[in-house]
């Protein structure tokens, strides 16, 4: 052979190995850079460790398990965490949550996605991992509270029987049992036949969604009295105790602890108290917490009263045969009587919206005449008396606790608005007391004395002055020691005090 034909045969032979290398050598150097490079970070982190096998041809799905946007692992057959989803319910959960769904934690997500490459089977120690830990929930009921800007709270119910239940009892807090059950059946409720009130409706401001949720077992609420607890006083549920005292009354404890309603008291001590009328016993603790709801309830109620219409101020003549200080009544003074509806809106046991309907008057008023010897209106009492506040509520009755000889009277609808003197007579005190802060004693001259306490700032008349049934004395208040602004009213006849009501319409 020549040398040209040498050359010629030794580059084929060169091309041909270097093809060679490039089918059969390359491929398996670029597998083996590929591995190398899954197994030294190109994948994410992972609690469990996880080498890649090998690449395959065709991309394949795989599922990643998070918890709280940790990857654990990439699980190999799903099936094996179905199986141990039945294990942990059959072996913890079965006996309290009977025909029950089981699923993975709250904090679980699992990522689908496609993969070209093998990774190790690690099923068991990821089925390790859940069950070390506790990464499992349960399909319960899921209530959630939600307003105009969305949902706010949410708490999960094993049973919803007991949430409706619950419910229900807090409702009994602002409305009454009879009403409450009316309503539910949606039957029409009694009209009034006489004077009082009758409950018109009870609503929930917020909107309360039910639906299903997978949730931590230690979250779900097992019993009526969790889920009522809930509704009391939301996530803090800390009481307030207060030690009852010798003579304390159901009514009292509730007046002077956050002006809880006696039947408030009775529904926030369940097994302690069984109604509002019960005997209290000295050292009892009862919880006085007023409530710090998730919801607010909403009660509109009708009110019907006989009301007093209240003549003119006395018609003075004068009469030059009377001396100066002599006065004689040519006409005595009668109140009427008017029947007023009211509709009154309450939100969480407190009057927030009064307004009257109707009124009709049933009984002209009579103005008092008399003559007196001089221009000088006398101070003597008439012996009957008027409320000293408009709309007049009794927030704590005579007695209502140990040593109260007194009532407090509130204005319903204007919370300080004026006081009234309850008949004629003269200023004799105008002070400030510790207890009841700025206080007024007028002196009818005929026996009588009324006591006004708590005024938000001192009585408009100095001592010796003369004033007139219903003008204004000053304006309530709740200076003193007061739990909300009110009026401590009493009356005196000849040093001795009594129930106030006896002489008031």
């Amino acid at each position: 052979m020549n040398k040209k034909f040498m050359m010629r045969w030794g580059s084929i032979a060169i091309a041909l190995g270097l093809s060679l290398v490039m089918t059969f050598v390359a491929p398996r150097m670029k597998f083996s850079s590929i591995v190398a490079s899954a197994n030294s970070g190109i994948q994410e982190d992972s609690v469990i460790e996880q080498k890649v096998l090998g690449v395959l041809n065709t991309p394949v799905e795989i599922i990643k398990i998070y918890d709280s946007g940790v990857l654990v692992g990439i699980v190999h057959d799903y099936a094996r965490i179905e199986e141990l989803l039945e294990e942990v319910y059959q072996t913890s959960y079965a006996n309290d949550f009977p025909d029950t769904k089981m699923g993975l934690g709250e904090n679980i997500y699992l990522s689908r996605e496609l993969s070209s490459f093998e990774f190790e089977n690690k099923d068991e120690e990821i089925c390790q991992y859940l069950k070390e830990n506790d990464e499992f929930a349960i399909e319960t009921n899921s209530v959630e509270f939600s307003d105009e800007n969305g949902v706010y709270a949410t708490i999960y119910v094993k049973n919803i029987e007991d949430f409706y239940e619950a419910r229900n009892r807090y409702l009994l807090n602002f409305i009454s049992a009879e009403t409450l059950d009316l309503i539910n059946r949606k039957q029409a409720i009694p009209e009034l036949k006489t004077y009082g009130r009758r409950e018109l409706s009870v609503d929930i401001m917020e909107t309360m969604t039910v639906s299903q949720a997978l949730v931590s077992p230690s979250k779900i609420m097992t019993s009526m009295e969790e889920v009522f607890t809930y509704l009391c006083y939301g996530d803090d549920a800390t009481p307030e105790i207060y030690v009852v005292q010798e003579y304390d009354t159901v009514e009292g404890v509730g007046s002077k602890n956050n002006g809880l309603s006696a039947q408030q008291v009775v529904t926030i001590n369940p097994g302690v108290l069984n109604s509002t009328d019960q005997v209290l016993e000295a050292g009892m603790e009862l919880n006085v917490r007023y409530f710090d709801s998730p919801i607010n309830v909403v009660v509109t109620q009708e009110l019907i009263s006989k009301e007093v219409v209240y003549p003119e101020s006395p018609e003075y003549r004068e009469n030059s045969s009377l001396r100066e200080g002599l006065e004689n009544k040519i006409q005595d003074e009668q109140v009427g009587s008017k029947n007023v509806k009211y509709e009154e809106t309450w939100i969480n046991g407190i009057l927030v919206k009064g307004e009257e309907v109707s009124s009709i008057v049933t009984q002209q008023p009579v103005r008092a005449i008399i003559e007196y010897g001089t221009k000088v209106i006398p101070g003597v009492g008439s012996g009957s008396f008027r409320w000293p506040v408009d709309n007049p509520r009794i927030s704590c009755s005579w007695l209502c606790y140990s040593g109260h000889y007194a009532i407090d009277v509130q204005n319903a609808y204007n919370r300080y608005g004026n006081i009234y003197a309850a008949d004629r007579g003269t200023v004799v005190v105008n002070s400030y007391h510790r207890v009841n802060g700025y206080y007024m004693i007028i002196d009818h001259n005929n026996g009588y004395r009324t006591y006004y306490g708590h005024m938000n700032k001192p009585g408009f008349f100095p001592v010796g002055t003369n004033v007139e049934k219903g003008e204004v004395i000053g304006q309530i208040g709740m200076t003193g020691v007061a739990t909300g602004p009110h009026v401590h009213f009493y009356i005196e006849y000849n040093g001795s005090r009594s129930n106030p009501v006896k002489y008031l319409p």
